[in-house]
């Protein structure tokens, strides 16, 4: 780790130049991550999600500016091995599934709109300090210090003051608009509308849907897709379902499904790369497990009732 020093201003020049397989929720004694005690509300308020599904098109980035990113980084590279300690650190404190998203979305739209300097280590890991701790000042009810929060060997350890001023540039590139929607706000929608499930099955469903997503931070050119797409694209993942799936027309009408297809098929390319050693893939526990409790809740219903949504 390099020594901590104050960067001065004329230092912090990034205004004016642009392994996370880590389990991300803990289990408990029988397997299932603590995520799953969230609850499935029985009637959802349909006009809310139609007017967060109208609001969220407001927040997406140009995508022109997204087309300058090809994908999910090298691994090894700098950009990488910064935004799987961002992700490392949140594992760690336990924070929501939302702070990781929106300290990722903070970090990727900051260098859609500067260049920051290269051939140095510092401003990436500066950045993802300061993108960490606003998105846990807006989403968690007890966060760590500054210096604190610089945990799990950082290559660079910065003051307090020095996170500060960085924390203000974020902010203003964003022109403070902090709170923003996320795939998180559909994900309980979206698998209540998955018929003839278990309370076991949703929740395993709703856990790794929630690990997909926060995988998936990594990869910039999920910035092109709303939040609602996110979040359906990874309930179809998740359950093995196909895109041509008619359950993606239960969802909401308002869903585009093309939109949806592309947003499937960047999980689908990135996944071995994503998941570094806990896959989300097929050939793992986490989607398996959810899978086959899906397959199993769903097979049994058959006898019973049509399949509706």
């Amino acid at each position: 780790m390099s020594a901590s020093a104050d960067v001065s201003t004329p230092s912090v020049n990034l205004y004016c130049n642009g392994t996370a397989g880590d389990a991300l929720c803990s289990n408990n004694a029988d397997g299932i991550s603590e995520i799953n005690s969230a609850y499935f509300p029985v009637d959802i308020d349909e006009s809310y999600i139609d007017n967060i599904l109208v609001s969220e098109l407001h927040q997406m980035p140009k995508t022109e500016l997204i087309t300058r990113f090809p994908g999910i980084p090298e691994s090894g590279s700098a950009h990488q091995d910064t935004l799987d300690w961002m992700l490392k650190v949140h594992a760690y404190y336990r924070f929501r599934p939302e702070t990781a998203y929106l300290s990722a979305n903070y970090f990727h739209c900051f260098m859609l709109s500067h260049a920051l300097q290269k051939g140095k280590g510092w401003p990436l890991q500066l950045l993802a300090v300061a993108c960490l701790s606003v998105a846990a000042k807006l989403e968690e009810t007890r966060v760590p210090s500054l210096l604190d929060i610089q945990i799990l060997e950082p290559r660079f350890l910065f003051k307090p003051c020095t996170v500060q001023r960085m924390e203000l540039l974020v902010m203003g590139c964003l022109k403070w608009r902090l709170h923003i929607i996320t795939p998180f706000s559909f994900l309980h929608y979206f698998i209540a509308k998955l018929s003839h499930l278990s309370p076991r099955s949703k929740n395993l469903i709703l856990a790794h849907s929630s690990d997909l997503i926060i995988s998936t931070c990594r990869v910039m050119n999920i910035l092109a897709y709303t939040p609602s797409t996110i979040a359906a694209a990874a309930v179809l993942w998740v359950t093995d379902q196909s895109i041509g799936c008619p359950k993606l027309e239960c969802f909401h009408n308002r869903m585009n499904k093309e939109m949806v297809k592309g947003c499937y098929n960047l999980i689908k390319q990135n996944t071995p790369r994503l998941s570094r050693g806990k896959a989300l893939d097929a050939t793992m526990p986490g989607k398996c497990l959810a899978k086959k409790c899906w397959r199993k809740d769903f097979k049994s219903s058959q006898d019973m009732s049509p399949s509706k949504c």
